[in-house]
């Protein structure tokens, strides 16, 4: 049984202001009991208190529950949608609402904090816990004159050419939340709030501004580009889950080629770039740019100056100025920043891709992420800086990376759709294509979703065969690993011998559940 949420688009019919206190990573809500027509849906919470609708722990009396969502109602109680699918209402004058980690970590690792003179990129997607993510492949093409482009909610002009990507999105939109093109440009986004508003109104998703950079974009710097001409002509926002719930936020973006990274931050249409020319770097769900900023909205200054977040004086520090001081948004996302920085330095000098794959498999840190938003899809990246040697994308397209295979990709001729990780169209008859949108939820599970749904279960339920299946997983993801160094220090003789390699080890992966 699946909770729908469409009561959190009950009307506000009368403004509450609760008092808001932050301490130690939880958010005090307090407020006086109303009348009748008194409603707060979390999406008006978040606007005091800077939360955002995600999994969290609430504090009632002595008990502490995890919280999946949460509606303030009209008649005055806390409805809490809890692990189980159950619900539980209480009657409240003050709450404690504490936010964990949501939504996504990206990270990238340059020379010399890696082996080699590599380049190695990561992000786990962190999305609804019942969305499927796929792995996809386009190639590249020619496109006429004055051709449009329907992207997730709008349409917009395409260009005469665009490159082949490799992407890991969720099944039901047209973008990405994170892939590689052809010239190994690598790029994850991030949800961000800060202090400028985001916007409802349907434009480009920050999936799609992920999908349109790396099919037009040859190098890092140039995706940057992409993804800022595009924002100043057609805006970002739209609904960005597979929902009624209207849940929309801001992106930031790492982007990474075989020299250098950037990473850009957005609020609106302002925006400040940084460029990382070695060392490492991660993003999480905070403004991470600080004074650092090699490129940037001409009128990001003056805005902030119009609006009175910056007093035109003080050294212009993009993260401080843009985001909101202190909200239980932030710690969160800021305690997940940091584990994950640790996470590379404790490996600086010696970051491989397997190095990589166990970050994103950090339970503790918070960035493998468990609850009603989960990790559900991962990448990692290898990508020499010599051109001669090629780039290894390695996805999962399956949930949690810690039960899942990283399956290697390649770029050559003659690739084909990626069958296994593909999940059924449905065309102008989608939901997400209709108006009134997201009306019914069609069942998006692609072959390796639903195979490795039912290797999970028994993961879960069964230790010794659990164990077993895990324990061949990580031999199989070992094997391809190894394989691959030889693709990365020798070249391919041979460019037809990864044609079908991400498709052949999906089916290795197939014979390891069968065998279950």
């Amino acid at each position: 049984m699946r909770l729908r949420r469409h009561v959190t688009a009950a009307p506000l019919l009368r403004p509450l202001s609760p008092r808001i206190e932050h301490t130690c990573g939880w958010t005090r809500l307090t407020r006086e009991i109303g009348g009748a027509g008194d409603c707060m849906t979390l999406n008006q919470v978040s606007e005091h208190a800077g939360l955002c609708q995600s999994a969290g722990s609430f504090v009632y009396g002595e008990t502490k529950r995890r919280v999946n969502r949460c509606l303030i109602s009209s008649n005055r109680t806390v409805i809490l949608f809890v692990p189980g699918i159950c619900i539980n209402v209480y009657s409240w004058t003050s709450f404690y609402f504490r936010m964990y980690p949501t939504s996504c970590d990206t990270f990238v690792a340059l020379p010399p904090s890696t082996e080699g003179q590599r380049i190695v990129f990561g992000k786990n997607s962190d999305r609804p816990c019942d969305e499927v993510q796929e792995v996809v492949y386009f190639p590249a093409k020619k496109h006429e004159p004055e051709e449009k482009l329907e992207c997730t909610y709008i349409e917009i002009e395409q260009v005469a050419q665009t490159h082949a990507v490799v992407l890991s999105r969720p099944a039901w939109l047209w973008g990405a939340e994170m892939g590689a093109n052809e010239h190994q440009v690598c790029i994850g986004n991030e949800a961000v709030w800060g202090k400028e508003s985001v916007e409802g109104e349907e434009a480009l998703l920050g999936m799609d501004l992920v999908r349109l950079a790396l099919e037009r974009a040859d190098t890092a710097e140039r995706a940057v580009d992409v993804i800022t001409e595009l924002l100043e002509k057609y805006g970002q926002g739209g609904n960005c889950m597979e929902d009624e719930c209207g849940f929309t936020y801001h992106n930031s973006f790492l982007i990474s080629d075989r020299t250098e990274a950037w990473v850009l931050e957005t609020a609106g249409k302002y925006w400040a770039a940084e460029r990382v020319e070695a060392g490492y770097r991660n993003i999480s769900n905070e403004y991470s740019i600080t004074a650092k900023i090699d490129k940037e909205h001409p009128e990001l200054r003056t805005y902030a100056q119009e609006q009175g977040w910056w007093n035109g004086k003080a050294t212009f520090n993009f993260a401080k100025v843009y985001s909101y001081s202190n909200t239980a948004r932030i710690e969160a996302a800021g305690g997940r920043f940091c584990e994950g920085r640790k996470l590379l330095q404790k490996s600086e000098g010696h970051i491989t891709a397997e190095t990589m794959m166990d970050i994103l498999r950090d339970k503790e840190s918070g960035i493998n992420m468990e609850g009603m938003f989960m990790t559900t899809g991962s990448m990692v990246s290898v990508v020499p800086k010599d051109q001669n040697f090629p780039g290894v994308h390695f996805f999962t397209a399956t949930p949690d990376p810690d039960r899942s295979v990283f399956k290697p990709f390649i770029f050559v001729m003659d690739i084909k759709q990626l069958k296994h990780t593909c999940s059924p169209c449905f065309g102008e008859e989608d939901p997400v294509k209709k108006k009134p949108r997201f009306q019914s939820k069609p069942n998006r599970k692609h072959p390796l979703f639903l195979k490795h749904e039912v290797a999970a279960a028994i993961i879960d339920s069964t230790r010794e065969r659990g164990e077993r299946i895990v324990e061949k997983m990580r031999a199989l993801e070992k094997q391809k690993l190894a394989e691959m160094e030889k693709y990365l220090t020798e070249g391919i003789e041979d460019a037809t011998l990864p044609v079908h390699l991400f498709t052949d080890t999906v089916e290795e992966e197939f014979s390891i559940y069968s065998s279950a």
